[in-house]
């Protein structure tokens, strides 16, 4: 976009966005990533040292990681070069190289190499920066949104120190805001009336993001009346305001993995939280029922079956009714997954299981539990002895064995002692007790009258 000087087609001049123009200088103006960059801490001090390292930014957007790549490199008298992997190949690598060679030849300067949004470099296009990392010809910032050790070659990423960017507090935006009023220079040309209350508005749109709260406030001075942002300006720019969730990143996830844990952890009302944080973010409801039912079978189990069944009607509900009423059933299940009675018996048994039947050789079937639906296999003998459970008393077999002989008294699942699984033990407690008693009238105490081990798969 270009504003036209007079009447000289030729003198015009670039337009530059409010959160470029107010890039902080050095590392004083620096708003926010105190933990990384506080006096003393160890990047700020290997910044105003220029004792430079490959590295790689991450977090989230608009947090400051372009904006501390130039700054490395102005501290350390570097010359700075920048990529962006969505619009970069390998011939723009080489190319940035060459220049690097070239500074590095006849000028005797570093090159600090910014790459944004590293993580979109294909394997090959990583593996074309690590001879030129290796021998120092460019030292790699590379910045990006999503968890490094997924999305970076293990060959590059072992070349390079990881700094975690944190979003930005409400306060740090807020006094970002403040800065854009104030700065006539770099900010905003015009005085602006903008309310205490206002100001927190857009810092909470902004929802941790310094640029967009730029960008926000731009718009807002933009449609301001008389010099002064009212309700109905501030309402017509918040109107398509849409929180940050990023579907199938690490916000997604981490928040997923939040919901879990806390009904995990019976913290209703934390569950409660992240449940309307994911919806808050356009997260669909539909997924979240979903994981739900996870939850009910891998954390709660046969300690309240019920959890299962309340988490398949929160899920019927919404594919039934739509919201809002069918997020208000999801939200009773999650609340009912956090207040019941814990057990990960059956999702640890069914591990166990898995592995054996993974691990061990395809046993046969042993003859007494086989079908015999036809003569011949009757003749060979399928079906013989079994002992039809019904007929026995108490409609227990005492001391039969259904498993593969190598794998007799095999043992996975083991109740915990919450909720219903304290009698399902107790249960079988006695039913093992009946099996040591047949073995004995089987076997003889000598040999019997030791409680079978539990076998570890």
């Amino acid at each position: 976009m270009f504003c036209t000087m007079g009447n000289d087609l030729f003198s015009r001049t670039v337009y530059e966005p409010l959160a470029a123009r107010l890039r902080p200088a050095d590392l004083d103006e620096f708003v926010g990533q105190q933990h990384l960059l506080a006096p003393g801490k160890p990047l700020r001090e290997v910044i105003t040292r220029g004792q430079l390292h490959s590295m790689v930014f991450w977090g989230p957007p608009g947090v400051g990681k372009t904006t501390l790549a130039k700054m490395i490199a102005r501290y350390g008298n570097a010359h700075f070069e920048s990529l962006s992997a969505v619009l970069s190949g390998v011939k723009e690598i080489r190319a940035a190289v060459s220049r690097a060679e070239e500074e590095r030849d006849l000028r005797g300067r570093k090159t600090v190499l910014f790459v944004d949004e590293v993580h979109r470099f294909n394997k090959s296009q990583q593996d074309a920066f690590l001879p030129y990392v290796e021998d120092g010809t460019v030292i790699l910032v590379g910045a990006t949104t999503e968890n490094p050790s997924f999305e970076l070659n293990n060959a590059l990423l072992s070349r390079c120190r990881v700094y975690v960017f944190r979003s930005l507090d409400t306060e740090a935006i807020i006094d970002l805001l403040h800065r854009a009023l104030d700065d006539r220079k770099r900010g905003l040309p015009e005085p602006l009336d903008v309310p205490e209350q206002v100001l927190k508005t857009l810092a909470m749109a902004a929802d941790g993001d310094g640029r967009r709260a730029l960008n926000l406030l731009e718009i807002a001075s933009d449609l301001s009346v008389d010099g002064a942002i009212t309700d109905a300006v501030l309402s017509e720019v918040l109107v398509s305001d849409t929180r940050r969730f990023d579907k199938g990143g690490d916000y997604f996830y981490d928040q997923i993995s939040a919901l879990h844990k806390a009904v995990r952890g019976s913290s209703p009302d934390a569950a409660l939280y992240w449940y309307a944080r994911m919806l808050d973010g356009g997260c669909d409801p539909l997924y979240i029922a979903r994981r739900v039912v996870r939850m009910a079978s891998e954390d709660i189990g046969n300690a309240d079956p019920r959890a299962l069944q309340i988490a398949l009607n929160g899920w019927d509900v919404q594919e039934r009714l739509g919201s809002p009423e069918g997020e208000l059933a999801i939200a009773q299940a999650v609340v009912y997954m956090a207040v019941a009675a814990k057990s990960n018996a059956v999702y640890k048994a069914f591990g166990e299981a898995r592995q054996d039947a993974a691990s061990q050789p395809s046993y046969d079937v042993p003859l007494h539990i086989r079908n015999a639906p036809t003569r011949l296999m009757k003749e060979l003998e399928h079906g013989k002895s079994y002992r039809y459970a019904h007929d026995e008393p108490d409609a227990y077999a005492a001391g039969e064995n259904y498993f593969p002989e190598p794998l007799a008294r095999r043992r996975y699942y083991r109740p915990a002692g919450q909720g219903l699984e304290i009698q399902i033990g107790e249960k079988l407690e006695r039913l093992e007790s009946l099996n040591r008693n047949a073995a004995n009238r089987r076997y003889g105490p000598e040999e019997g009258d030791s409680t079978p081990t539990e076998e570890q798969p």
